[in-house]
């Protein structure tokens, strides 16, 4: 199944569903597909007009894919514009996916601060883009294309402390609007930033993520391309702490994201 029917079925009201092969990750099921398939079923208990501000997921321990996952919602308050909203993917009985989420009405404000631009980036003819390779790359990657615009490809030596480009959905027939669910893929489908700096390959994951959307979204679809740039603040000890951010085609600033990430080398 492609990420798009797999929102849809989570949208129609699908509480359980089994996440193939193809969405692998190492030994798990695809982070940003568990948060996107989470943040939709929370996103069914909220009221309209109350767009997703900010999430903070916690991968508790590995989905396993090719075996049934639940959806867990709670709502933890609703206020007159904000609701908090705590969703969790459940595996036999474990909680693998934790995600809290802040959703919240618009208000009347005299504060506007625009976005800073987005910064220099190779165009996407010009940059080197990650192939599919079955045995060898992410299973998931046949469904998500990345094109290297900064640093570094994963295990190359590189100590850039960016890295960035360019990234789209592969191989999605239908020409629709992205949502939030669909940038939680298209952010997490990056390896950690830190992967470059090393030489030969070493298992890396993300351990907690949060990510701030901006609100209301710029129009962006599934065939576009989208500028992403991670930043390392620091790392040591086995664990690398990174901001990022997405912009859309023409520049606006739809995401910020950070991530604590634990690397295994």
């Amino acid at each position: 199944m492609q990420l798009s029917e797999m929102i849809r079925a989570v949208r129609g009201g699908s509480e359980t569903i089994s996440i193939s092969s193809t969405w692998g990750q190492g030994r798990a099921a695809f982070g940003g597909l568990a948060a996107a398939l989470v943040y939709e079923a929370m996103r069914a208990r909220v009221p309209e007009g109350r767009p997703v501000r900010s999430l903070a997921i916690t991968f508790v321990g590995p989905m396993a894919v090719d075996m049934p996952v639940t959806f867990d919602v709670e709502v933890l308050r609703e206020g007159k514009a904000v609701s908090q909203v705590l969703g969790r993917a459940v595996q036999n009985g474990q909680v693998v996916t934790l995600v809290q989420g802040s959703f919240g009405a618009p208000r009347e404000s005299a504060i506007e601060v625009s976005a800073e631009p987005a910064p220099p980036m190779p165009p996407v003819e010009a940059c080197q883009e990650l192939p599919y390779v079955q045995g060898i790359a992410p299973e998931f990657t046949r469904y998500l294309a990345m094109r290297w615009g900064v640093g570094g490809l994963p295990f190359s030596g590189n100590r850039s402390r960016e890295m960035g480009g360019w990234v789209r959905l592969r191989g999605e027939v239908l020409r629709e609007p992205v949502t939030e669910a669909h940038l939680l893929a298209l952010v997490d489908a990056w390896p950690p930033a830190v992967l470059p700096h090393l030489n030969r390959f070493a298992p890396g994951s993300s351990l907690t993520w949060t990510i701030e959307f901006v609100q209301p979204m710029p129009a962006v679809d599934t065939h576009d391309w989208c500028q992403y740039r991670a930043v390392i603040e620091h790392a040591r000890d086995g664990y690398g702490h990174c901001a990022a951010a997405m912009w859309s085609p023409k520049g606006e600033l739809i995401a910020i994201s950070r991530q604590t990430v634990t690397v295994f080398g």
